[in-house]
């Protein structure tokens, strides 16, 4: 199975933030999971809000456990919210299936996990989050 290093992980924090700066978005906090979930980076810019690390793992996690991108998940919470509502019970309440929620993909379509951004807009934050997925030569499905 295909994962993302730690090396990559890094890159795609830095290039997210330096995303959200050029963009002059709120202050950005990032996760990136792994296939299974698990956290192998987390960075929370100056002056966000202490609850943000929750809000990104949710928004990644989502991703993973669903094999499904944030837009994608918002999209069936609108046409299937009681779905949604069963998947997050089934997580223990750990996904938050808004954009924002990125799953990461090697070159073949392989998911080897996600990225969560959370700060601005989910729409904004997305938007940061393919560009530091594709800075680390990486697939971003939004």
């Amino acid at each position: 199975m295909a994962t993302i290093s730690l090396r990559k992980a890094r890159t795609i924090i830095r290039k997210t933030m330096e995303k959200g700066r050029e963009m002059d978005l709120k202050p950005l906090s990032v996760v990136v999971l792994d296939a299974g979930g698990n956290v192998i980076a987390f960075e929370r810019a100056d002056n966000a809000a202490p609850g943000r690390f929750a809000i990104a793992h949710g928004k990644a996690y989502g991703c993973v456990m669903l094999g499904m991108a944030g837009t994608a998940q918002m999209a069936r919470a609108e046409t299937q919210a009681y779905f949604i509502d069963a998947a997050r019970s089934a997580f223990g309440g750990t996904m938050i299936p808004v954009p924002g929620g990125i799953l990461v993909k090697d070159a073949r379509g392989n998911v080897m996990g996600a990225v969560g951004v959370t700060g601005d807009t989910s729409d904004n934050d997305a938007i940061a989050g393919q560009a530091g997925i594709e800075a680390a030569n990486l697939v971003a499905e939004i």
